[in-house]
């Protein structure tokens, strides 16, 4: 059987294609999360800060939520603002704020708000990026590769490993960072149970010195010295018994 005029249909032809149509929404999915803040949903603001694991925040919105002891569960690992680090992004000239604008401007999922200073790639999710845990500063995975340095491609201070954190990683690098949070925390349990056991020592009594220091004082008088029992006259002052109860001695 054919179609009109007898040409035979192909099967591509007759079946709709999903593939371009997922691959977008997937795209635009992820590019809304780079500017999306993972605590309040809401749109990233500045300043701009981002956990041990890669996840962005609103600064205001972290601040917020630990006065008013609001941390969600997803987000538990901030007790405090030593738990996010505040970004030094660069700002990408480029980018159109289609609030500013209004509704009808179109957004392009590929123009974002950042871009890397050195690579100039847009921090839109599709191309990597990191941040250094030290100074904050924000680059992208490319430029790390390209330029290998012990110096911030940035702000020229240190550049180190264990100090580079990938911002939304992959499932398995999170799993990783997940682990060192753990072990992170219960070094420190650990290292507070062995403070608590330890013996404390006793506080020194300094109070004989100071008496003693007191009676070798030449500026003051014996009357003054015979107040306290560490002085001669005071240590060789007769005692009361049941039958002289309480006598005066002078």
């Amino acid at each position: 059987m054919g179609a009109d005029g007898g040409t035979i249909p192909k099967r591509c032809e007759l079946i709709k294609k999903k593939k371009r149509s997922e691959k977008l929404d997937k795209t635009v999915k992820n590019a809304a999360k780079w500017r999306t803040c993972q605590l309040s949903q809401q749109k990233l603001k500045k300043p701009i800060v981002a956990d041990r694991l890669g996840r962005l925040y609103s600064k205001e919105a972290v601040i917020e939520a630990i006065l008013n002891k609001a941390v969600p569960q997803s987000c538990v690992h901030i007790k405090g603002m030593k738990d996010v680090k505040e970004l030094r992004l660069t700002d990408n000239k480029d980018f159109k704020d289609s609030d500013k604008k209004g509704g009808d401007v179109y957004d392009d999922t590929n123009q974002t708000p950042f871009l890397c200073p050195v690579t100039t790639v847009t921090m839109n999710g599709i191309n990597p990026f990191v941040f250094n845990w030290k100074c904050g500063c924000v680059v992208s995975e490319k430029a790390t590769q390209e330029v290998k340095s012990e110096i911030c491609h940035s702000c020229g201070g240190d550049w180190k490993e264990e100090d580079v954190v990938i911002l939304f990683p992959p499932e398995e690098i999170l799993e990783k960072y997940k682990e060192a949070m753990e072990k992170k925390k219960a070094k420190k349990r650990k290292e507070g149970e062995d403070k608590d056991e330890k013996p404390k020592k006793p506080k020194k009594d300094d109070s004989s010195s100071s008496k003693s220091s007191l009676q070798a004082d030449p500026t003051k008088t014996d009357a003054y010295k015979n107040l306290f029992t560490s002085c001669e006259a005071a240590k060789n002052k007769p005692q009361g018994h049941w039958v002289t109860y309480n006598p005066l001695f002078y």
